[in-house]
């Protein structure tokens, strides 16, 4: 049985995924922020992760490794976007919180859980294409676009770490309707979950984004 960790399974996209590999025969590993979930399955197991605290990342990455599961697939699906999160030179408290949950604490986590992978792993990283510098840019939500514009990057990075030993990909999962969702969201998280499972149990071309199966633009 193939091993999948998820972050941010207790709604929306993460809570879709989850279900998704669970029926497909997976062991998930799961994580929310207070380590809950209304989801109850025998192959799933669900840990505490505070993406914003230091040692709630290590003490959840220790938990992982005592479970002594190599990870086939990792997904960095949670996130966070602020309301407040309109002006940076005003609100820089709220651009510290974006970057802390959707950059660095990701980036602590997939490189302390990077041991465990599996040869041929496969790390996705749930990005949007409003961190994509080809995407016009507009004005709201500054530090969310700041933030998945960095997620991408170490998408890029961590594929030439990582390269002959697992593969890693940047996803845009849609316009998709979660509580996070912009005016005009126009897709379940269920179809956005299929999308990215058909991506995670592929091996496509490392460090590069994508959307519904094709590239897109960085």
């Amino acid at each position: 049985m193939k091993t999948v960790l998820i972050t941010g399974i207790s709604r929306g996209i993460g809570k879709a995924l989850a279900q998704k590999f669970l029926s497909e025969g997976y062991f998930v590993l799961g994580t929310s922020t207070k380590g809950k979930t209304s989801l109850d399955h025998q192959n799933l197991t669900i840990l505490k992760l505070d993406l914003t605290d230091s040692e709630s990342i290590e003490n959840c990455a220790n938990e992982i490794i005592n479970f002594k599961k190599p990870i086939d697939i990792l997904i960095n699906n949670a996130g966070t976007w602020l309301p407040e999160d309109k002006d940076p030179k005003k609100n820089i408290s709220a651009l510290r919180k974006v970057l802390e949950t959707n950059l660095i604490g990701p980036i602590d986590f997939t490189e302390r859980i990077i041991p465990l992978l599996n040869l041929n792993a496969h790390v996705v990283n749930i990005s949007s294409r409003q961190g994509s510098l080809s995407y016009p840019p507009g004005t709201s939500s500054p530090s969310y676009k700041i933030s998945k514009a960095g997620l991408n990057m170490f998408t890029r990075i961590l594929s030439y770490q990582l390269k002959g030993k697992a593969t890693v990909s940047s996803v845009h999962p849609g316009a998709v309707m979660t509580d996070m969702a912009l005016p005009g969201a126009d897709m379940s998280p269920e179809e956005a979950a299929l999308y990215i499972y058909d991506l995670a149990i592929s091996k496509p071309e490392t460090g590069q984004f994508w959307f519904k199966g094709e590239k897109f633009p960085w």
